[in-house]
């Protein structure tokens, strides 16, 4: 017995000048497609609405259609009408152009590993020098005792140099916005300590050899070693509550420490300063004043306090942020 010849269900679209036939086939065995003037012939054996038959039917067009090989089988799960083709393509197109601007400028993944990774890297770098400083300063003073406090700068002196050189990354990142840090803390700690290390220790050899030094290199180490490895563990996103608390905390005994050895370091170097003249100056006539920079750096002691208090009380918030107690709500 022959199957039965059934009409199959026919899905049609158009689109501008074109239309798209899709005949709901499958398995379909000897197709037979032709074009007759203005009417569509189709036949083939498939399985359809009806199960596994012959499917045939008759499509007439209200215009002659050039007789070429057709494909009756579009995508019609993707079918747009013109209007909806022209929003298609205007947003395939912004979405090129988003794509290309992306590429361009990076993604914004991209950019926060990218800065993470280059502040891992900069804390690192900071971490080993003062690190190193730190345990060698530390060694010299357990096998030299207090004879290791008078060559200090001889054998430190480089790389604290690099340092505090570098630290300038550290001022620019705040300024710039890579880092959230505020501005002036850290500035004034640059300008400070710069201040302390090339004009006070570097420029007069006089001032090399005494025992202050130690003491102003030794508490500047001991607390980096504390607050790099902080930040570095902040860039990988991770918390190790000792080393936080020892960050929030150490700078408590140390920053007054600190201020009062750089405080002692000023003082001594003033006779030094007014007995080899050295950046004194004159005034022009007139005046013909000579001002000796003993007189700066007594300026000097009155804004390194000032200082410690500006940087004393941004590092106090910090830690009341961290640790400090909620303030219980009243009913």
């Amino acid at each position: 017995m022959e199957n039965q010849v059934l009409t199959p269900h026919v899905y049609w679209a158009q689109r501008h000048r074109e239309l798209y036939l899709r005949v709901e086939l499958s398995d379909v065995q000897n197709p037979a497609i032709s074009i007759t003037e203005n009417v569509l012939h189709f036949k083939a054996q498939g399985h359809g609405a009806k199960g596994d038959n012959v499917y045939e039917f008759h499509l007439e067009f209200l215009d002659l259609v050039k007789p070429e090989p057709l494909f009756l089988a579009p995508d019609f799960d993707r079918w747009l009408d013109e209007s909806d083709a022209e929003m298609e393509l205007r947003a395939k197109e912004e979405e090129r152009l988003n794509k290309l601007r992306l590429e361009s400028q990076g993604s914004p993944e991209t950019l926060i590993s990218l800065k993470k990774g280059y502040l891992f890297m900069y804390n690192l770098v900071q971490f080993l020098g003062f690190s190193w400083m730190f345990v060698n300063m530390t060694v010299r003073f357990f096998i030299l005792g207090k004879e290791s406090f008078y060559d200090t700068f001889h054998t430190m002196a480089d790389m604290m140099y690099f340092c505090q050189m570098l630290s300038v990354v550290e001022t620019i990142n705040a300024a710039i916005g890579v880092t959230k840090s505020p501005v002036m803390p850290s500035l004034i700690q640059l300008l400070g300590r710069n201040f302390i290390l090339f004009i006070i220790f570097g420029t007069m050899e006089e001032m090399q050899n005494k025992a202050v030094v130690f003491f102003v290199f030794y508490t500047w180490s001991t607390i980096e070693i504390f607050r790099y490895p902080f930040y570095m563990l902040y860039c990988l996103d991770m918390d190790w509550k000792v080393l936080t608390w020892l960050r929030y905390t150490v700078w408590i005994p140390l920053y007054p420490l600190g201020c009062l050895a750089e405080a002692v370091s000023v003082i001594q170097s003033i006779p030094v300063f007014n007995e080899t003249g050295r950046f004194s100056f004159t005034l022009p006539y007139p005046v013909k004043i000579k001002v000796r920079f003993s007189f700066f750096l007594q300026i000097y002691l009155i804004l390194l306090f000032l200082g410690l208090y500006i940087n004393f009380r941004h590092l106090y918030k910090q830690r009341r942020r961290r640790y400090g107690q909620k303030k219980k709500k009243i009913n």
